[in-house]
């Protein structure tokens, strides 16, 4: 009659997610993608240490989305400049990164790709919390570097 409650937890977090995305600002969404792909190479890392495969490719392929799909197509390439050209080259770097370490199952791998996005989530929401130092507004901001 009823689900686990598993399921039910996980409509749960699927309806808050939604709703977190349909009231966020393009800043905010950058910022979620963030979170999504590092929640993923952590969720890959655990199936990893306990081998099990298909779940880590899963969530690895997840994450290679998100950054692909997500961050690296969000880059204003034209309006972006240098920085927009270098942060798109950084997330293809990370997608093969990626890719490599479920090849070879190397935790590794998968830290570093971690320690790069959290390096670039950093100064991402670093930027929201200033938009005035920056010289620039969030919308203006996130839709020439992300």
């Amino acid at each position: 009659m009823y689900t686990s409650p598993k399921t039910g937890a996980s409509a749960y977090a699927k309806v808050g997610m939604e709703s977190n995305v349909i009231g966020a600002s393009s800043h905010e969404l950058i910022t979620l993608l963030f979170q999504g792909a590092r929640r993923a190479i952590s969720l890959a890392r655990i199936h990893m240490q306990r081998r099990d495969y298909t779940a880590k490719g899963k969530a690895i392929g997840h994450a290679i989305n998100i950054i692909g799909g997500g961050l690296q197509q969000a880059l204003n390439l034209e309006k972006g400049g240098d920085l927009a050209a270098r942060l798109h080259s950084l997330y293809g770097y990370m997608t093969r990164r990626l890719l490599e370490a479920s090849l070879k199952n190397d935790e590794g791998m998968l830290t570093e790709v971690d320690g790069l996005l959290a390096t670039i989530e950093e100064g991402w929401v670093a930027i929201g919390a200033h938009p005035a130092a920056s010289g620039t507004s969030h919308t203006t901001t996130a839709t020439a570097t992300a």
